[in-house]
């Protein structure tokens, strides 16, 4: 394990920048912590969680897939990806690291989407443990340790002190390229922390919210349960659940003629949309209630019964601060998990 002193941070990114693009959570002018890119004047934002999870550098919100020049009947394609530099994320939250694992089983299941690919080989996880997790956190729900945060780097702010310990081999190259500002040390600030974490966690408001109740094989069970109407009743289908879901990965596919040209892109899409995967006959969930069973059903039944028992959520808690009518998924598990449930 190495540390750092946390008045040197500046230090420490300046040298990661040296050897590739750093990225790191910062306040934008509305005082939200979103990921910048790292140049000197940037500072860093220890706020537990950066508004948009950092999906988005391995499957951006919008992307150009290929292009199409046409010239009477011939039509040629042309490919306009182009090799993905190295680059660093630095302070992933453990849930956040957790999420990578639901969008590759997605996209690096065959057939393989060689876009997400190519960004999953460059990019280097620092992960940073959770000294303060908020009331809206449950992680542990998913078995997440906000004490134990995984990727290629793991970091523990303890006073005074960044704790590094590399996990890969891409966090041991990392690692290895900045050790001249880095010491060696012991983990005890580290464990003691750790505990002082879980000791948090135990205290907070969804600490009992369990899945025992969910998972692979309940669809018989939940597909048609009278509950879904009401907690689908005042659902405003603004979409705002999926856009700031670590896990989630809906998106729709494009042709955009520029005059000299068309360009094929991807973007996001979102299954609470009533024109989400709209076909010639129309949209196939033709209510709200339709569209909101299917995210949730898909979160807590249909994905884990195709994935090991995978959940799809990973008790970031995005959703219960930003769903502007307070319906979201810890609401639906108390609901259908029983009175019990947390």
């Amino acid at each position: 394990m190495y540390r750092i002193s946390t008045q040197s941070l500046n230090t420490l990114f300046e040298e990661i920048s040296r050897v590739c693009t750093l990225y790191i959570p910062s306040e934008n002018k509305k005082g939200d912590s979103v990921y910048t890119r790292y140049e000197t004047g940037v500072e860093y934002s220890n706020k537990l969680n950066t508004v948009r999870s950092p999906k988005d550098f391995f499957f951006p919100q919008m992307e150009n897939l290929m292009e199409f020049k046409t010239e009477g009947k011939t039509v040629q394609l042309i490919d306009i990806r182009e090799e993905t530099e190295d680059f660093v994320v630095f302070g992933v939250r453990p849930c956040d690291v957790k999420s990578f694992e639901v969008l590759d089983n997605v996209f690096l299941n065959e057939p393989v989407d060689t876009y997400y690919k190519n960004r999953r080989e460059h990019g280097v996880i620092i992960s940073l443990a959770c000294n303060r997790p908020a009331e809206t956190c449950f992680c542990g729900t998913f078995g997440i340790d906000a004490a134990k945060p995984e990727g290629d780097v793991s970091a523990w702010m303890t006073e005074g002190y960044l704790h590094l310990k590399p996990n890969t081999e891409k966090g041991e190259k990392l690692v290895s390229a900045i050790s001249g500002i880095l010491e060696e040390c012991d983990d005890t600030a580290v464990t003691a922390l750790q505990e002082n974490i879980n000791n948090i966690m135990k205290k907070l408001p969804l600490a009992n919210v369990t899945t025992e109740k969910f998972g692979g094989g309940k669809t018989e069970e939940f597909f048609n349960a009278p509950e879904w109407a009401a907690l689908s009743e005042s659902c405003l289908g603004c979409g705002t659940c999926t856009f700031v879901c670590p896990t989630c990965q809906c998106y729709d596919i494009k042709d955009f003629n520029t005059g000299k040209g068309v360009i094929r892109y991807r973007c996001w899409d979102s299954c609470m949309y009533s024109e989400f995967t709209k076909m010639a006959h129309g949209n196939n969930r033709l209510s709200q209630k339709e569209r909101f069973r299917q995210r949730f059903m898909h979160k807590l039944v249909y994905y884990p019964e195709n994935n090991n028992g995978l959940f799809s959520c990973v008790g970031c808690g995005r959703c219960l601060a930003k769903c502007p009518i307070s319906m979201n998924i810890v609401k639906v598990m108390k609901t259908l998990g029983g009175k019990d449930n947390g």
